[in-house]
């Protein structure tokens, strides 16, 4: 296994399993980031309109040199775009910001009531116009997508969840696999609350690795698909470097066993934004 490793998605398309997160980066700050992420070897980028560094993104992705089809780009449609004209509207903004002219992945950022299903036909359209090679949803809880699959001609390929050792979202995890949807995992280190978890780190200090390291792993050995995120190259590097170990069974149901359904972001159930 290797940074190339990509998950192949209901419709055939192949996704990185691991990818560069940038929330909360500005515009300018995350230039860098994304140039080093690049130089390390990851080849997806996950950002949203609600980043607001989606020309940052972009304009990384320009210096860096590398072809737009190496690549796998990401972005999310934010909230208050939801509905479908607000949608294809803000899809086209996000390309400019992006300076492509298409997109790999589009993601309904927050599951909206009583929008994200005018949402998704947007979305469908999109797809099938050819300008988005994959469509998914973040956030969405198994009701959410019963909800949505009920009347969607195209089942959601990816559904972006908060994930890490303190919330394994296990059935959410089997009701996707069931429908074919891969799980990705947005903040993986639980907002950097876990890089102190004693447990992690004795289970880290056994691979010679750090507890990031271990998470990252626990990730991809579980096949989620994951986006850590950093401002900082030794950490960048770091993240990349997860090819070399793997957690003996044992370790990996230790990581499991953790789960405490705990939240450090919003939950998609009552969220006011």
């Amino acid at each position: 296994m290797s940074i190339t490793e990509t998950v192949e998605l209901a419709n055939g398309v192949k996704m990185p399993r691991l990818g560069f997160g940038v929330w909360k980066v500005d515009d300018k700050e995350v230039i860098d980031p994304v140039k080093w992420a690049l130089q390390a070897g990851y080849r997806a980028i996950d950002t949203a309109k609600a980043y607001g560094n989606e020309a940052g993104v972009g304009q990384a992705i320009k210096e860096s040199g590398i072809k737009r089809e190496d690549l796998f780009i990401t972005s999310k449609l934010w909230n208050a775009d939801q509905g479908y004209d607000a949608t294809i509207e803000a899809f086209e903004a996000s390309l400019k910001r992006l300076g492509t002219d298409y997109l790999d992945l589009y993601l309904i950022h927050w599951p909206v009531a009583q929008k994200f299903k005018d949402t998704w036909r947007a979305f469908e359209q999109l797809y099938q116009d050819g300008k988005i090679r994959a469509i998914g949803v973040c956030n969405f809880q198994e009701h959410h997508l019963k909800e949505l699959i009920a009347d969607a001609d195209i089942v959601p390929m990816v559904n972006q969840i908060e994930l890490h050792p303190h919330l394994t979202q296990e059935p959410l995890r089997k009701f996707c696999r069931d429908h074919k949807i891969v799980v990705e995992a947005w903040s993986p280190l639980g907002n950097g609350q876990m890089l102190s978890d004693p447990e992690l780190k004795k289970i880290a200090d056994k691979y010679g690795k750090s507890v990031a390291q271990v998470i990252i792993k626990w990730d991809l050995q579980n096949g989620i698909v994951t986006i850590p995120k950093s401002v900082h190259k030794e950490r960048i590097l770091e993240n990349a470097d997860v090819f070399d170990f793997k957690l003996s069974e044992e370790d990996m149901l230790a990581i499991s066993g953790m789960n405490k359904d705990e939240r450090t972001g919003p939950d998609p159930d009552n969220f006011n934004f």
